[in-house]
């Protein structure tokens, strides 16, 4: 493996990826897998959750996902992590977006009951960018987002679509998750402002 101190252009096509996907969230490059075909980057960001990062040639990234590290992490430090996916709050209603000092962005985990919304309400400004993406663990949602005057940025859609968008409004945005299946759905949801 090489050291991680010479971070290659494929360590940094990834960080740039999850950047856009989530905000300056800050981290570490934790290693590097080499194949014939491609590479894979391993990332753990400014909130503790790790993510596998495969780039082809190029460098072009083919695919970021986040990694459950549940079983790896052990009982003598579960719920030690702010923010970890070790035990994922059960929301509802209207949660306050914060973003860490020197940070534009965050992951949330949370469990949301069947047949119920929360909406997560955010600051941002007129020419600002959102990145929004929601992973479920195990069931179907849905997220809208809406301006600060109420109306529509991005209508009712799969949470397997991440969005990103330049905002034309200055206000609270809302993002409003929806489970309308008859369980239980944990997610993850990274919001950044560019």
């Amino acid at each position: 493996m090489p050291a991680l101190s010479d971070i290659s252009d494929e360590a940094n096509a990834c960080i740039d990826e999850l950047i856009s996907r989530f905000g300056n969230v800050g981290g570490e490059v934790l290693g590097q897998e080499f194949s014939e075909a491609a590479i894979m980057v391993r990332l753990r960001d400014g909130n503790g959750f790790e993510y596998e990062c495969i780039v082809w040639s190029g460098p072009e990234v083919a695919d970021l996902r986040r990694v459950d590290e549940n079983a790896e992490k052990g009982d003598d430090v579960e719920g030690a992590m702010d923010g970890a996916p070790a035990s994922a709050l059960t929301v509802s209603g209207d949660q306050v977006v914060k973003f860490d000092a020197g940070t534009s962005g965050t992951t949330i985990s949370a469990t949301l009951q069947a047949g119920t919304t929360v909406r997560y309400v955010l600051g941002a400004s007129d020419g600002q960018f959102l990145n929004v993406n929601v992973g479920s663990r195990g069931g179907a949602l849905d997220y809208k987002i809406l301006n600060p005057d109420g109306s529509l940025l991005f209508d009712l859609i799969s949470s397997d679509t991440p969005y990103q968008g330049q905002l034309w409004q200055s206000g609270e945005h809302v993002i409003e998750v929806v489970n309308e299946s008859s369980q239980p759905v944990t997610f993850d949801i990274g919001i950044g402002i560019n």
